[in-house]
């Protein structure tokens, strides 16, 4: 078993069964040789399982007897159309190990050699190229530290005679006898053939997948140079710069991978170059993925997470006092600041902050006459869909500015700003 290079926190996913309770003996029998190594497990309850309780009850029972800390996330699980039950609550459980790892922390999995050998086949059922072949990394970025295998390199036989001869119990999640998940399908049925037929198909396996693991890193090495050149503050990427479908389907998809979104299959890849990026040049092209939307406007790419309607949405402003907004979009503050573009507001005005731009007519700061919002946002280059989600401030009953756009003339000076603190993918 493999583990970081330097002593460190090391967080073990425990879901209870055969490999995470090997994992967690090992990893109580290394702490007590290496002590300066601090050791906790947490166990995700996705709620899927009328035994949930009953496994979460038992890790902290095994936790117990090895001494290590743990702790119980509970997470829900919704699946779409067009994502599945296994990807949501994959989804939700790798959400919820995040905020266990700090920097230079180090979350452990239990993913062993048999799971390598069915991501691998099941990466060739959807036609994935490199990096779908790269199957699983035994070291990879994770929150802000690393995520660990450990066990890639041994066999889940290897993982059954361990539990045997230490006497260790673990528990069985019913849904792995279920054939109509694909995986379940590969490790009851096919895998068995194969590996009686070559039993050095394992081993093989994975050395494919570190030589495609190789090659993806070399490609995006390459393209990583070229993709800094394109890449705005706001995340979108500048189209007119990529002229070769080839290199552009590379970038698109180093360019989400680097946002840490799902990566896209082939086919949806394609339908992204044909659909969004070659579409002509007064359409408001998009494609919907699992949990976001690619987007183009004004010859750049986006992607969006799809946001709840909030333009019934308002709120009181307090001056120097943070103010949230709905559907994740982040906060707004008017700051007291010296050298600002706004007005101080006046005693016992109304400070308030809306998204909804209907009907109003404004004239900008440096801009001559007055004009429909909706046109000024065409002309500010602001988005489609981004119109009705951003932040608008108001002293009492008139629109004073436009989060990052402008200030309209007669509530400008120097004496205040608008903040607006959001993430790029909106």
């Amino acid at each position: 078993m493999r583990l970081c290079p330097q002593p460190s926190q090391l967080v073990l996913a425990l879901s209870g069964g055969l490999d995470s309770r090997v994992l967690l003996h090992l990893l109580s029998r290394f702490r007590q040789k290496h002590p300066s190594y601090q050791v906790l497990a947490v166990h995700v309850h996705h709620g899927l399982s009328p035994n949930a309780d009953r496994w979460a009850e038992q890790c902290k029972v095994w936790a117990q007897q090895d001494a290590v800390s743990l702790y119980c996330e509970r997470v829900s699980v919704h699946a779409g159309s067009r994502i599945s039950l296994e990807q949501a609550a994959r989804a939700a459980r790798y959400e919820a190990l995040a905020k266990y790892v700090g920097s230079q922390q180090y979350l452990l999995t239990a993913q062993h050699a048999d799971d390598q050998l069915e991501t691998v086949l099941l990466a060739l059922k959807r036609g994935s190229g490199p990096a779908g072949l790269a199957a699983m990394p035994e070291v990879k970025p994770f929150a802000n530290g690393s995520h660990i295998r450990p066990l890639l390199d041994v066999s889940r036989a290897e993982l059954h005679a361990y539990a045997d001869a230490h006497h260790l119990d673990w528990v069985d999640d019913e849904s792995n006898q279920d054939r109509r998940f694909d995986r379940n399908f590969l490790r009851l049925d096919i895998v068995p053939a194969l590996t009686s037929r070559w039993p050095g198909l394992r081993q093989a396996v994975a050395r494919s997948a570190t030589l495609c693991g190789e090659q993806q890193s070399l490609l995006e090495s390459l393209l990583a140079d070229k993709l800094n050149q394109i890449v705005a503050p706001d995340g979108s990427i500048a189209l007119s710069a990529v002229t070769d479908g080839k290199q552009g389907r590379a970038l698109v998809r180093l360019w989400l991978q680097r946002q840490g979104l799902p990566v896209p299959s082939k086919a949806q890849l394609e339908q992204i170059w044909l659909a969004v990026c070659l579409a002509r040049d007064d359409a408001n092209p998009c494609v919907s993925l699992a949990g976001y939307e690619v987007r183009r406007f004004q010859s750049r790419l986006y992607a969006v997470r799809p946001r709840q309607d909030v333009t019934k949405w308002q709120s009181d402003m307090s001056l120097d006092t943070p103010c949230t907004l709905p559907a994740s979009l982040g906060e707004v503050t008017l700051n007291s600041h010296s050298g600002g573009t706004l007005r101080r507001p006046e005693p016992g005005e109304r400070v308030w902050v809306a998204f909804d731009p209907s009907g109003l007519q404004v004239q900008p700061l440096g801009r001559a006459g007055r004009r429909k919002l909706k046109k000024l946002f065409q002309e500010y280059g602001v988005p489609s869909w981004r119109r009705r989600q951003t932040p608008l401030l108001f002293y009492g009953d008139q629109l004073a500015a436009v989060a990052d756009v402008f200030v309209v003339k007669g509530f400008e000076g120097n004496e205040c700003e608008f903040v607006w603190k959001c993430d790029h993918l909106h």
